[in-house]
């Protein structure tokens, strides 16, 4: 028998008082309880804002990123474990590993987003410099910082590990600790990968802990640096969004409801097409994948009026080859729903249904392989058949969280948009079809009220990962009904933990505080070339001019000759002239962009190992044979690298790059990045 534990005050604490049972969805009998009663929410949030807020943040985002990346090889490692405690919650081994896998996944996922898209820094500089006065000493940067705050992340039941891992990871990488509030149903597997999570020891003391069973007070004691996400069904959402605290301290809400997300049969996708086979592959697998218990499982199915028989015949002749029962019995493709609550919940909802629509797949009396289907929380798939969608709203209004769906038919594209869109916001749509017109007219048709949109077609099912997958890169969550909120979404996902702060300044005073060079700060110069400089010996700010070079005409077709670009403004005085844009023969871009690397490279062996990369080149005026070109170099910015042991310590540093002509205009600005190696020697 399990007895779930709560992880308050660095502590494994056992929940005193009164008890909810936990029950295998499968057999119906009791596995364990759980409790939260005696912990202290106001102390527990206190402990995160005082003690794991600041040891987080003393780290920077590739720190706390490395660490991400470490728990996320830890649980991997002991993957196995969660397996067996997935399957009581009706998980099948493909669920489960969607739930364990892929949350695991959106670690390693964020272990590496955040080493690559921020800083190695405790801070982020976004966006480019804003000039703000005509001279040039009065700029605007915009930065981010860690809210000195905690996450409470209160998560839903069908995905006890997925759902806390995809708050998790943008929370960690931002550097503001969690509490974490899983269902009561599953929480047990919650807590067992959360316990894995903390014997690693790669967390400091206060930057997680749990609550198992009942929220109680917990979002009366947030304040305004304190950050909600939630997950779950949206009257619960709406209801927490409208707490005294969250209001009176605009303390930030996210929401991912659950929603009424659909797909779309596009005009072209007729039976014997690769697309009508996709179609009914994809609805029958978000009807039955996790029992249809997922946010993003499809709930309505937008079909071509006249195709509603074919549809309805092959989708059914699938299901019926779904056998239901223990996820342990071999050959089960769907397991039970959470818990007989859910079934009773998932019952009640697709009878209102039914009153605009008819049952033309599913029966009460159904078969199940390796248990007792009266004891376990089983439900059958269930396929329902509006024919009037447009003037009933039952499908559109009413969500059965659970194997649930209803045909509806749709005479012209508009009409299909139309029906699309009174799900009033959804996670996510899909549309079938291979014929780009029809994608684009319904994609833009869709797009506002939707937070995701899947384009299926031949091409891309061989890679694609389906309807109903949120994927740590891309955002997750929807307007109107979905909860109007965002999670995941790359970079997007950590920003929403981050405050950002418009500085203004001198850009000296802006460089200062940033790290990063701002143009028209002061320039550090001395008699060392920077190219002899290590990484720790390099100074943001440290800047060369560079001696002069004359452009000639036998430079130019030197260079054509040699790379193959004959392009006429460079070969054909004439022709250039008469573009309007050039006064005669141009030099060609790359051939400045070359010449300016040989005036300001130091050619010796030093420090500088490789050319890492080039960004933001612009040319903003021609150079002519007989302009003169220089260079100056400024360090702008320098990252420590990490790397595998063995190679030579080193860091990426970005460099600055303006080249003049005689009247001393610029003609290219751009960013190069180089490596380079680490170490204190004296330069050479």
């Amino acid at each position: 028998m399990l007895t779930v534990q709560n992880y308050a005050l660095g502590e494994w604490v056992t929940g005193t008082g009164p008890r909810t049972d936990l029950i295998d969805a499968v057999t119906g009998e009791k596995i364990g309880d759980a409790s939260s009663h005696g912990l202290d929410f106001k102390a527990m949030l206190n402990y995160a804002r005082t003690v794991g807020g600041p040891k987080l943040r003393d780290l920077t985002f590739h720190e706390r990123s490395l660490r991400l990346k470490r728990i996320a090889q830890a649980l991997m490692a002991r993957k196995e474990e969660f397996y067996p405690l997935s399957f009581m919650t009706g998980a099948t081994r493909t669920d489960s590993w969607v739930d364990i896998e892929g949350g695991i996944g959106t670690f390693f996922a964020y272990a590496s987003r955040g080493r690559r898209e921020f800083t190695n820094e405790r801070f982020h500089v976004e966006g480019p410099t804003e000039p703000l006065s005509k001279g040039g000493t009065f700029v605007g940067r915009h930065i981010l910082v860690p809210l000195e705050g905690a996450g409470v992340h209160i998560n839903a039941f069908n995905f006890p590990v997925w759902g806390m891992l995809e708050k998790l990871a943008p929370a960690l990488v931002a550097g503001v600790p969690c509490i974490v509030k899983p269902s009561t149903t599953g929480s047990h597997l919650t807590e067992a990968v959360f316990r894995a999570i903390i014997e690693t020891g790669e967390l400091p003391a206060g930057a997680l802990q749990l609550i198992c069973g009942d929220a109680r007070d917990l979002l009366d004691h947030v304040e305004e640096q304190d950050v909600v996400a939630f997950t779950g069904s949206a009257n619960t959402g709406h209801k927490l969004r409208q707490g005294k605290a969250i209001v009176a301290n605009s303390t930030r809400f996210n929401m991912e409801a659950d929603s009424l997300n659909c797909t779309i049969l596009g005009p072209d996708a007729t039976p014997g097409t690769e697309e009508f086979d996709l179609f009914v592959k994809e609805v029958v697998r978000e009807m039955t994948t996790k029992a249809g218990q997922k946010c993003t499982a499809i709930r309505r199915t937008i079909v071509p009026s006249g195709l509603e028989e074919e549809v309805i015949k092959a989708i059914s002749k699938r299901l019926a080859t779904t056998t239901i029962g223990s996820p342990t019995a071999e050959g089960v493709r769907m397991g039970p729903l959470a818990s007989a609550s859910q079934v009773r919940s998932v019952g009640e909802s697709a009878a209102r249904i039914r009153a605009a629509a008819e049952r033309v797949y599913g029966n009460d009396d159904f078969a199940v392989v390796g248990a007792d289907r009266e004891k376990g929380a089983f439900y059958s798939p269930e396929l329902l058949y509006c024919a009037d969608p447009l003037n009933r709203l039952e499908p559109h209004d009413i969500e059965a969280f659970g194997p649930v769906n209803t045909i509806m038919p749709y005479k012209t594209l508009d009409e299909a948009v139309q029906l699309a869109r009174m799900g009033r916001g959804s996670l996510v749509g899909s549309l079938v079809t291979h014929d780009p017109k029809v994608a684009q007219k319904v994609v833009l048709g869709v797009a506002p009220y939707h937070g995701r949109v899947l384009v299926l077609d031949r091409t891309s099912a061989k890679e694609s990962t389906g309807h109903g997958s949120p994927l740590p890169n891309l955002v997750h969550g929807g307007p109107g009904r979905a909860g109007g909120g965002e999670e995941m979404g790359g970079a997007r996902g950590v920003t929403h933990y981050l405050q950002r702060v418009a500085l203004q300044g001198s850009p000296s005073m802006l460089t200062a505080i940033t790290r990063e060079w701002t143009k028209g700060a002061e320039e550090v110069k001395d008699t060392v070339h920077p190219f002899r400089k290590t990484f720790d010996q390099l100074q943001v700010g440290d800047t060369i001019i560079t001696k002069s070079r004359e452009i000639t005409l036998a430079d130019v077709e030197k260079f054509a000759a040699l790379s193959g670009d004959t392009f006429y403004a460079h070969m054909n005085d004439e022709h250039a002239r008469s573009n309007g844009v050039f006064e005669g023969r141009v030099a060609h871009g790359y051939f400045i962009v070359s010449a300016a690397a040989g005036l300001f490279v130091d050619p010796d062996l030093g420090p500088v190992l490789a050319n890492y990369g080039l960004e933001k080149l612009r040319f903003t005026k021609p150079v002519y044979p007989g302009d003169t070109i220089h260079v100056r170099l400024t360090v702008k910015q320098k990252t420590a690298k990490d790397v595998p042991e063995g190679t030579i310590p080193q860091g990426v540093v970005e460099w600055d790059v303006e080249v003049f002509n005689q009247e001393n205009e610029a003609v290219a600005v751009y960013s190069i990045l180089t490596l380079v190696a680490r170490g204190d020697a004296k330069a050479a």
